[in-house]
């Protein structure tokens, strides 16, 4: 068999880069946010809402990618992507220009919506343009687009921020998103039309065009005010307002679990065979990841006495390995996708464990950097894989909304891993954990979480396939 031209061969190396540049800005931004947010609220006098943006940009970000699934499968991924990247710069401009606290959280709300609307046109794109056997490298190239931000991108924003001022951390990317842009579209001149008569509706739709756009569109929004609500369950618990946690839990659990039996695959949350249970690993795999991830440069600092650079390196080194292991499953071709994904879960499992052990009385703090490479070499492994095998069991009508469903899935999750790690260190603070034992609890969670999901990878094989093994 011919093998066939790699992805940046001439046929697809617009699309490559178009990708490669599109989520490389949008990953910059998300972290750049995190560097610039101290300045832009002590500027604003919105100190009493520092959490505001992050909670419009995630609930906002929920609403696109539920909206955008259909979307891309009833009129291909140009319009979307358009749409998308049009919303992230008028986001850009508000967050930028913004005079008042309200006018900034708007302008991350945008931000999130477009983010959601172009990340699936990309997936879509990916469906489309590239032949399956290159689709393990396609999308190595969305893993590998988070590294370089990763690497230099709260360096840049700092900088930015501090020569020229916070708003130039959004003010700046307007004309990169704008170049990435004509890039992508240039590189869509060539990709296949969607097919007359498709499901979601009639050709030149919009997101919210049909009724299942616009319960698309209504159930995702309930899921993102559902995690922001559980959110704030925990924030009451750590105040010892029990009364307000139990009604603000109940509520959150409600909306949420509204919002994803309509945006999730059915069966999902029994791990039915097929794309429902990779969409409910991915879940899971992302939850734990970004539970851990959002603590380990404090406890190394609180536990440790490492510094504050020394601190985050390890984020650094899980970068790294995250684009090594993204690599690896792109040339992988002898191992089956569940087995490739349940060895990148096992990689997981191990590093939560390594990081609740450093946790322990007297144990030392330096092994951290070895666990975080593990940690992100699974991550790589795991995340496109998990698109692969979502993309693999879709058909050409399917791949928006099933790529939608994983994406969710993934946001959802990791927002309530991060805000599950942010409510134990309230706990520590207030004391009522120590926060060694508050930690390992959190590392021994995560590791049974990943170990679920190993568990849960073996369904995650086609059926057809899993019937021909029988």
């Amino acid at each position: 068999m011919e093998r066939s031209p790699g992805v940046f061969a001439p046929q697809w190396r617009l699309t490559s880069i178009g990708i490669a540049v599109a989520i490389s800005l949008f990953a910059f931004e998300g972290l750049a946010v995190a560097t610039a947010m101290p300045s832009a609220v002590r500027d604003l006098d919105g100190l009493a809402f520092f959490g505001w943006p992050y909670s419009a940009f995630l609930v906002m970000n929920l609403v696109g990618l539920g909206v955008a699934g259909q979307w891309c499968d009833r009129v291909g991924p140009r319009r979307p992507l358009l749409t998308g990247i049009a919303v992230f710069i008028v986001g850009l401009l508000m967050a930028g220009s913004a005079t008042h606290m309200a006018v900034f959280v708007l302008g991350r709300g945008a931000q999130g919506i477009g983010v959601g609307l172009a990340s699936i046109a990309v997936f879509k794109i990916v469906a489309t343009a590239y032949p399956s056997d290159l689709r393990p490298k396609a999308l190595a190239i969305i893993s590998a687009a988070y590294v370089v931000p990763a690497l230099v991108g709260p360096v840049v924003a700092g900088t930015i921020t501090a020569h020229l001022g916070w708003r130039w951390v959004f003010l700046g990317l307007v004309p990169l998103v704008l170049g990435g842009g004509v890039t992508l579209v240039l590189a869509l001149r060539t990709s296949p039309a969607p097919r007359a008569g498709s499901p979601g509706g009639s050709p030149g739709g919009s997101p919210g065009g049909s009724p299942g756009g616009s319960r698309k569109l209504l159930f995702a929004l309930l899921a993102g005010i559902g995690v922001v609500v559980l959110q704030s369950a925990g924030n009451a618990v750590v105040a010892g307002r029990m009364a307000l946690a139990v009604a603000l839990l109940g509520a959150g659990l409600v909306a949420l679990g509204a919002g994803l039996r309509e945006l999730l695959p059915r069966g999902s949350t029994r791990l039915r065979r097929g794309v429902p249970a990779v969409v409910a690993v991915r879940g899971l795999l992302a939850g734990a990841f970004y539970a851990i991830e959002s603590v380990v440069p404090l406890t190394l600092v609180t536990l440790h006495g490492f510094g504050t650079a020394a601190a985050g390196l390890p984020l650094l080194a899980g970068a790294l390995g995250w684009w090594a292991g993204a690599q690896v499953q792109g040339r992988v071709t002898t191992v089956a996708r569940p087995a490739l994904l349940r060895w990148g879960l096992v990689a997981l499992v191990c590093c939560f464990v390594g990081m609740a052990a450093l946790c322990l009385p007297g144990a030392p703090g330096w092994p951290v950097y070895l666990l975080w490479i593990v940690g992100g070499l699974g991550m790589g492994v795991c995340v496109p894989t998990t698109g692969v095998l979502v993309l693999d069991q879709s058909t050409e009508d399917e791949t928006g909304a099933n790529s939608s469903a994983l994406q969710i899935s993934d946001v959802t999750a990791a927002g309530l891993g991060t805000s599950g790690a942010g409510v134990l260190v309230s706990a520590t603070a207030a004391g009522s954990l120590g926060f060694g034992a508050g930690m390992g609890v959190l590392g021994v969670l995560a590791a049974a979480v990943c170990g679920a999901a190993v568990v849960g990878a073996a369904r995650t094989a086609p059926v057809r396939e899993c019937a021909a093994v029988g």
